[in-house]
């Protein structure tokens, strides 16, 4: 790597992707709601010219992160359009099952409390509908995951301008070959990150479907020591970290008497 550059060319190297594709994501393609999160194929390129090469792949694994991101957000749409739907018709439900007796007994209405019963029914049916089918936790789930990955994203950020800064400045860190070495775990590091992420989320759809909606409380973030879905052993209590279980106070043997 040459002196006095970056290992992205530039000392703001997501400043110039976005100036060459004219928005201010860093991406050249939005997200396709219709898509898949399908992975794009290694950019090819000469390692001879180490700082272009680096550039291309630090924008291959960014584009690929606004992706990510823009896939969640889109996909929460239509989610939380059909969860807000059914909630209201839950609500509204309950609402005019609880009038319409009132209405009976108060206002003479006769015979509006027999339509309570299919009201309260409409509103139970509808609140099942968004348990089963998991439309108000899979948005708020979409959510979570495309703000963790623009999150990280923003790590990176600051981390490759930080390594172009310290280029800019002169490599005083070893060899341009250590330095190159250094900005490639920088961007294997994100990667595998945000492959997490996705992991994870995938994880809890996959636990929520099989128990109707809800995911148990013995699941784990990613820095649990269980794995996530693995049931925990019965008859057995496993003590929490950094405290120190209770024993039972043994009694010194008595020496013998003479």
């Amino acid at each position: 790597m040459e002196p006095g550059t970056g290992p992205g060319g530039a000392a703001d190297p997501g400043a110039r992707a976005s100036a060459d594709t004219g928005t201010g994501t860093g991406t050249g393609a939005p997200a396709d709601p219709g898509a898949d999160l399908t992975g794009e194929p290694f950019p090819p390129g000469d390692w001879a010219e180490p700082v272009e090469r680096l550039d291309e792949l630090y924008r291959w694994v960014e584009s690929a992160a606004l992706r990510t991101a823009g896939w969640y957000m889109a996909d929460r749409t239509w989610k939380r359009r059909g969860a807000r739907a059914l909630r209201a018709g839950a609500a509204g439900g309950a609402l005019v099952g609880a009038l319409l007796p009132l209405l009976d007994l108060a206002a003479g209405l006769h015979g509006a409390a027999e339509w309570g019963y299919p009201a309260l029914l409409a509103g139970v049916a509808c609140a099942a509908c968004d348990r089963w089918f998991g439309l108000t936790a899979g948005w708020m789930r979409d959510v979570a995951t495309a703000q963790a990955v623009q999150r990280r994203l923003q790590v990176l950020q600051f981390d490759w301008a930080s390594e172009s800064v310290r280029e800019v400045l002169g490599p005083a860190d070893g060899t341009a070959s250590e330095a190159t070495e250094r900005c490639l775990g920088v961007l294997r590091r994100f990667s595998d990150d945000v492959t997490d992420l996705v992991r994870d989320e995938t994880t809890e759809w996959m636990i929520g479907f099989r128990t109707g909606g809800t995911v148990p409380g013995s699941v784990r973030g990613p820095g649990g020591a269980r794995a996530p879905g693995e049931p925990v052993p019965l008859g057995r209590t496993v003590p929490a970290l950094g405290v120190r279980p209770n024993m039972p106070r043994q009694r010194p043997p008595e020496s013998p008497s003479r």
